[in-house]
């Protein structure tokens, strides 16, 4: 599929020159220049949202990492990004969001305007009884400002999820007539006689369906709900998972038309030479996490498992990475909300450190032309 260097469907332009493949990794950092697309960008055509991963930095402290989240959705808020979201993800000492809705609230109450939301909660993990009144109570404390994206995977390991959440892997096989239940208790149309959720009932906070497969690509058409795509780490089924929500999608109260929000890696530096060397330390210390967890791996160590072939399968999962100079993403970006057929993208600003992503974050607003609302 195209995102490697191949040739793009036909009726959809070529991958950009300037920008990295991603699926074809080279420890050096080289890329494997493609066509140059078939017409010209100016602009990114559709909405640019961020998806936050409160990273916790090599040396840095988890506090670090969430009083991030603040500055980073500041600026975000100030620059024209659409949304900003935040995922569950448990027993992952990189990543500060396992609280996601205790993490929204605080973000919520230092910024302004810029839309808040879960990208996503597990719900398997929760009744939805309790997600309705979490977010229930944000959406009445900050209205009009609160998503609420849904996924069925734990976002853990299984001791995690077998015995310290006390689930087990039946729990997703209710996904779907949990995502029903939890939006009845936020419309105030409850599926269970005599219990609504307080806070929540009427606050009819949005629902997205999220996935990286045909399962919730289907459930979102069926229910008529948008429907994100965790192309930033699970590409394989972007295209057929995408064309399947469009064709089968069904209008419904609260979405009349299909919402496609794709997931896209970005690193934006001043020039290209420093966007490569930030995209090999992030895929060092990617790889690390994934094939080596709680070891530190020296540079040479770290290139030896980019060449194999456990090494080419986690940078797999990144094929879809915008890395250059603001113009070069720019293209990139551009020409993968065409290959996706995305109405949104959400972005994950993956350089190393705090202080390159949310250079990242301000040199993609200023390519992209973003508008602050």
């Amino acid at each position: 599929m195209p995102g490697n260097g191949s040739t793009a469907p036909t009726g959809k332009r070529t991958q950009p020159r300037g920008v990295d493949p991603g699926c074809r990794p080279d420890p050096s950092g080289r890329r494997h220049v493609t066509p140059t697309p078939s017409r010209s960008c100016c602009n990114v055509t559709v909405p640019l949202s961020v998806l936050d991963l409160a990273t916790v930095d090599r040396g840095t402290e988890i506090g670090d990492a969430l009083h991030q989240t603040v500055a980073v959705a500041r600026r975000a808020e100030e620059l024209g990004y659409r949304r900003v979201w935040y995922a569950e993800h448990h027993n992952m000492k990189s990543i500060a969001s396992s609280a996601t809705s205790v993490l929204i609230a605080h973000v919520a109450a230092h910024t302004s305007t810029i839309r808040l939301g879960a990208g996503g909660v597990m719900l398997p993990n929760h009744s939805p009884l309790t997600i309705a009144e979490q977010f229930g109570t944000l959406a009445s404390l900050h209205p009009g400002r609160i998503d609420l994206g849904l996924g069925r995977a734990p976002g853990t390991d299984q001791v995690t999820l077998l015995q310290a959440l006390r689930r087990d892997h039946q729990a997703a096989d209710t996904f779907p007539q949990d995502v029903q239940e939890l939006q009845g208790f936020l419309t105030g149309e409850s599926r269970i006689s005599g219990v609504d959720a307080f806070p929540g009932k009427g606050t009819n906070v949005p629902l997205y369906i999220l996935g990286s497969s045909l399962y919730g690509a289907q459930l979102a058409a069926l229910l008529g709900l948008p429907y994100g795509f965790a192309s930033h780490f699970a590409p394989d089924a972007l295209e057929q998972a995408v064309a399947i929500y469009r064709q089968r999608f069904r209008p419904s109260e609260q979405l009349a038309e299909p919402h496609v929000i794709a997931g896209v890696n970005v690193i934006a530096a001043p020039s290209e030479e420093e966007a490569l060397e930030l995209q090999l330390r992030t895929r060092r210390r990617r790889l690390a996490r994934f094939l080596v967890p709680g070891r530190d791996l020296s540079d040479d160590e770290a290139d030896t498992l980019l060449a194999s072939p456990q090494g080419q399968q986690v940078l797999g999962m990144m094929r879809y990475t915008a890395t250059g100079s603001p113009e070069a993403v720019r293209e990139y970006l551009d020409w993968f909300a065409d290959h996706a057929s995305a109405d949104e993208l959400i972005v994950v600003h993956s350089a190393p450190t705090a202080e390159t992503r949310l250079r990242s974050l301000e040199l993609t607003a200023a390519a992209a032309e973003l508008q602050p609302t």
